[in-house]
């Protein structure tokens, strides 16, 4: 496989240490770039965003002072990492970087999206309702003192995630990739696939063992499908 460098975008709560635990599984070729958004780990003191377009406004030149004029770019995102990952791929084709595939995971289709909103109810259904719709315990659930900590960068993901709709009418000529975890109950398959009305450059879909969350479970699995989706982008065979 040529050099690639994988751009990763966060799920909601989530920082880039997340990704940076995958360094030990990643095939050879393959390069991951954690996009480190702002009130978390390294940059907890900082205001966290609460729109989609303005998060990837300030990472898109991060993320290109650290691009490889000679490899290739690939990008990854989960649920509200899928959004940024796709707003994130707009700005780089808009900018000429050769993006080669978007990966996205465990997420809605940005047009017509029904989503259930939580992040202005009060702190105990604001987390039973977090609960409810990441799939996921997150740590700081269960630990009062760190939850307090997290809640404004918690309700600030949960608000990118729940106003954000694809401004844009033309396709994108990226190539697509939806993944999914195959007993994934908040993401359907129909859902899921409808990511193929954002390109006009090919499209596949690809199930993983496991639930929406198959990712903290089964990131090898994830990581060798992606390797080969880029290595058969090279020959010009499809993905499967």
């Amino acid at each position: 496989m040529h050099p690639t460098t994988l751009i990763c975008l966060p799920f909601a709560g989530a920082g880039a240490s997340f990704f940076r635990k995958w360094s030990r599984l990643t095939p050879e070729g393959l390069t991951l770039l954690p996009v480190q958004l702002p009130g978390r780990e390294e940059r907890i003191t900082e205001t966290p965003f609460t729109d989609v377009g303005a998060a990837m406004d300030e990472a898109c030149p991060w993320v290109c002072e650290r691009l490889d004029d000679q490899g290739r770019v690939a990008l990854f995102g989960h649920s509200l990492g899928a959004e940024l990952a796709h707003e994130l791929t707009r700005r780089l084709a808009a900018r000429g970087v050769l993006v080669t595939r978007l990966f996205v995971s465990g997420a809605h289709a940005p047009r017509d999206r029904s989503v259930e909103r939580i992040s202005a109810l009060d702190d105990a259904h604001f987390v039973a309702g977090l609960r409810r719709v990441a799939g996921f315990n997150h740590p700081a659930m269960n630990d009062p003192e760190m939850l307090e900590i997290m809640l404004p960068l918690l309700r600030a993901d949960s608000r990118m995630h729940e106003e954000y709709h694809s401004r844009y009418l033309d396709r994108l000529n990226v190539p697509i990739t939806s993944l999914r975890g195959a007993d994934d109950t908040l993401i359907s398959a129909g859902e899921a696939v409808r990511w193929a009305e954002e390109t006009s450059a090919g499209f596949d879909y690809v199930e993983i063992d496991g639930s929406h969350m198959y990712l903290t479970d089964h990131a090898a699995d994830l990581l060798a499908v992606i390797a080969t989706a880029l290595q058969q982008a090279e020959s010009g065979s499809p993905v499967h």
